[in-house]
């Protein structure tokens, strides 16, 4: 596996680095060691699986309030997405700002955006996560660090000015949970 750390400290863009034959490939996507070498949580708590029938779907922006933050692994295992993240930690070099990693098989990228075509992003505790599906029918994968707890589920605005993030697909597909989050207020 290859860790490539991003802009935003403690987010990671992991790259499974597969060895193929004629057969197809084989590759881990999760490895206790690796992980702990980067500092990265190791005890998965629960794993989720959002399938997304529609090209635009926008799921997020999603967090646990303290005490019981999850960082998260996330996976497109089939189709593509554009993973969004931001970082809401109070006091870090790069609070509210954002980043947008594109995820699946066939990622190409656009313009200036990071691509992992048999990729993850690991989240860190602290921040907003979210995504918009590129592709009808597609699948993510996520590695949850902490259990949901829903008295801490929380979550911001998808296009809260604070942030600013460009998504890539005008009118997006959303729940009316989504669409009702308030918008963040700077600590």
């Amino acid at each position: 596996m290859r860790f490539s750390e991003t802009k935003l400290k403690g987010a990671y863009v992991i790259d499974v680095e597969p060895a193929g034959d004629e057969r197809g490939l084989f590759g881990r996507s999760f490895c206790k060691y690796e992980f702990s070498r980067h500092s990265l949580k190791t005890d998965v708590a629960q794993c989720n699986v959002s399938f997304n029938r529609r090209k635009g779907t926008l799921r997020g922006m999603h967090f646990q309030l303290p005490p019981r933050e999850e960082a998260k692994l996330v996976r497109c295992t089939r189709g593509r997405i554009y993973d969004v993240i931001v970082d809401l930690r109070a006091g870090s070099p790069t609070y509210c700002q954002w980043l947008g990693v594109e995820l699946g098989r066939g990622s190409t990228g656009h313009g200036s955006r990071l691509t992992a075509d048999h990729g993850m992003l690991y989240i860190p505790e602290g921040f907003a996560h979210g995504f918009q599906t590129l592709e009808d029918d597609s699948e993510v994968f996520y590695q949850m660090f902490e259990f949901y707890a829903p008295e801490y589920a929380s979550g911001v605005r998808w296009d809260d000015p604070a942030f600013g993030i460009i998504w890539p697909l005008p009118d997006p597909i959303m729940s009316e949970r989504d669409r009702a989050y308030p918008r963040y207020i700077k600590r």
